[in-house]
Parts: structure tokens; sequence; C-alpha cells
């Protein structure tokens, strides 16, 4: 079967409530970094090589088996690109003191902070070699064709290694919670179950799941789980997850755009073993004449964060002030106030070169102006997210198309 093209087949549907309430719990941890919220594809390298006979299974029954799975031990590869519609951040990155250039640094001051690495895992094609040990001891290595990107935890210890720039980032994090939760130090989304967990929380009412038949990822068979909104001003079209018929763990992640085409997000693996990976996979000792920064880790005794592994909601809505929820599952809309009451447009009066009001005309000329009961504004898009930036300084973005997004902002006055 072809990647990304949907199986014909079984179709049981059924209500997964009681499943997905627990099904946080199944999502392996993988390494890390600071913030969650990251975009990553599958390549189509990723595909199956024939659609394997399996026993009938509701889609109940099988978000019930991903729940019970305790995965705690792997390592493989992961195929991963992104198809968003924007372009290439990795020199963004680097411009902004991003970890794409050498000796730059982020909030920590090292080029090799783990935040620095999400810009470039937005865009772009990725293979990731991944390992994990229970909750304490992570890795995850970015490769591309020069250089390679390691993020190890081990334990309290965080590690960070950019080849290309020979610089190290170390932190220290809390102590791994019981049933594997973790803290932020070190999270970053690497395999498909991390992908998989928000958009699990969905599945409710206005959501359509069913078993949508079989595929063989990584040379395991599996079961693909298709999730649908029922929800009309969504951008997104289906979220489709491959999961192992043995063990439960999810092996691919494909996440396709309502208005069809390429996925715009997509990530798999291409060779796994849930065998005990080699402790030496968790050791690190940075390279003679490294440049070693130490980053600030979370205090002893601090309380856990919110979200664990599989969950991408890594902070609250509770925990950005200005920052307020319209709407929900699908079509939530993140509403947050810039402050001051003024757009960049309507703050400094006259128009003058390189002023407020130019600065204004080029945002419009990278977007689409509206306007409704809100006022007036200018929407931004993305194949997957949206962004609504009123006049008067408020910003509205979600997965939603410009009607939402018009709809929410008229709402929020």
């Amino acid at each position: 079967m072809a990647p990304n093209d949907s199986a014909q087949g079984t179709g049981d549907a059924g209500h997964p409530a009681a499943g997905r309430r627990k099904a946080a719990r199944y999502f392996l941890p993988v390494a890390v970094a600071g913030v969650a919220a990251a975009t990553i594809g599958l390549v189509p390298a990723l595909a199956s090589s024939g659609d394997p006979s399996l026993p009938k299974i509701t889609a109940r029954q099988l978000i019930e088996k991903m729940a019970a799975s305790d995965t705690q031990q792997l390592s493989g590869t992961v195929k991963a690109s992104a198809g968003l519609g924007i372009p290439s951040l990795g020199g963004l990155a680097g411009t902004f003191g991003g970890a794409g250039s050498a000796g730059s640094g982020g909030k920590d001051g090292s080029g090799a902070a783990p935040e620095n690495k999400l810009m470039e895992l937005a865009s772009g094609t990725h293979t990731l070699r991944v390992a994990a040990d229970g909750p304490g001891k992570q890795r995850v290595s970015i490769l591309d064709s020069a250089a390679e990107y390691s993020l190890i935890r081990n334990d309290r210890q965080v590690w960070a290694y950019d080849s290309a720039s020979n610089e190290v980032y170390h932190a220290k994090t809390g102590a791994p919670a019981a049933g594997g939760h973790q803290g932020r130090t070190g999270k970053l989304p690497a395999t498909p179950g991390d992908f998989a967990g928000q958009v699990l929380k969905a599945a409710g009412p206005t959501t359509s799941v069913s078993v949508d038949g079989t595929a063989q990822v990584a040379g395991r068979d599996a079961y693909q789980l298709l999730i649908k909104p029922k929800q009309s001003g969504s951008t997104i079209g289906s979220v489709r997850i491959a999961v192992d018929a043995k063990n439960g763990t999810p092996l691919k992640f494909t996440l396709t755009p309502s208005d069809g085409g390429k996925a715009a997000i997509d990530v798999g693996f291409t060779k796994v073993d849930f065998a005990k990976p080699a402790a030496s996979a968790f050791s690190f000792t940075p390279p003679k004449g490294a440049k070693v920064t130490e980053g600030a880790g979370p205090k002893a005794g601090a309380p856990a964060p919110k979200g664990g592994p599989g969950d991408l909601k890594s902070a609250s809505p509770e925990d950005f002030k200005g920052l307020d929820v319209i709407g929900k599952d699908w079509t939530s809309v993140a509403r947050i106030d810039t402050g001051g009451g003024k757009g960049l447009g309507a703050a400094g009066g006259a128009a003058k070169s390189g002023g407020p009001v130019d600065a204004q005309k080029f945002l419009d000329s990278l977007g689409d102006r509206v306007s409704g009961s809100f006022g007036s504004g200018t929407v931004f898009h993305t194949r997957l997210v949206n962004a609504l930036m009123t006049d008067d300084g408020k910003v509205f973005a979600g997965a939603v198309d410009k009607s939402a997004l018009i709809k929410a902002a008229d709402a929020a006055r």
C-alpha cells in the first residue's frame, strides 16, 4: 500500500471514551528539549510492504490496547518531514541565534540548547535515531549529511551535543515521576506516540474514530486507527495512527490537512527494536575542546510540570497570561492579547518610511485583510495552523480556517 493512502478494509467504529481516559499512560517518553508543540513528519520511505491479515478489532478495543501498552524499552530509526507550506526555518534559526549557527546561543546561551532545534524540525526532511529505557533514560539523535545533534537524558542528567558547532549543553532535571512522567527539560517529540496523545484527547462526540484496515510498518504488523473531525472549520482532514498489533505501541502517525494532498505531519519508524538498549546509548562525555554551557534546570523538590510522556500539551492555557481558548476540540482557537490595545499599524499615527504603517502594509501583503464585528485585521495562512492578527493588537490562532478565526474574534468582542 502506498504511503498515506487510505487502506480499504475493516471499518469497525466505536466510542473510545473509556480507553482514551487512560491513553496518556502508554506513550513512551523519548528524549528531549525544553518546549513541546512541534510539527514533524514522515517521508514516503516509510511505506508498508503489504497489508497483513489480522483478526478484526473495533476502534474502542484498539484504543484500549494502546492504553494498556507498557512499552518501556526500544531503539530505532524515525523518518520525518514537515509539509506545512512554510519555508525552511533552519536559516532563520541561525539568524536569530538558534542552533543553525556555530557559536550562537538561545536563552541558555548555547547553540546546542535543545529549544534551538525545534525551528529546524518544523520544516524539511529529517532522520532521527531514538532509544529509550524507561522514564529516566532516553536519547534522540538528529542526523543530516554533515553533522549530528544528540540529546540524551540519563536519570537527572540532560546532555545535548551539536557536532557542527562542537557545543555542548548540560542541565539537571527533576527525577522521573512514577508512571514514566518526566520534566520538560529534554522533551522533544520524536516518535509517533509523542504526537498521538494530544489527538486522542479529542476523540469524543466531535470525532469519528474507526479501524481502517492494516499495514506493515518497520517490518511489524499494525492496525490503522483513523480519526476524523466531525466539526466543520478545522484544517485537519484526518489523522491515521498505525498501532503495533502485538504490543499496542504507535508505529506511525500521519496528519492530512482538510485541503488534501501531501501529509502535513507524518512521523514513523523505519526500524524498531523493542529489546533493552545498551547502557552506553545513554552515556555522554563532552568531546575534547567542546564549549560546555550549563543550563538552569528545575529546583529540587519543585512540583512536576503539567504534561507527561506522549502528552504534546506541555503547558495548559493557564500557564500563559493573556491567553484564552475559544471553542473546543478541533475548532478551538487560542486568543492572545498582546497588550496596549494597539496593533502594529495603529501605533505611531502618520505613515513614515520604515514606520508602523509601512510595517502594517508589509504584513498585509503576506496575508488576507478581513473584517467583522471585531473590527479588522490580517489572516496569515499555513496548511495547518492559521492566525488572525487584529488591528487592535489581538491574535487568534488555531488549526481552523479563516471563517472560524473571524467567528472566534467576533465572539470575543
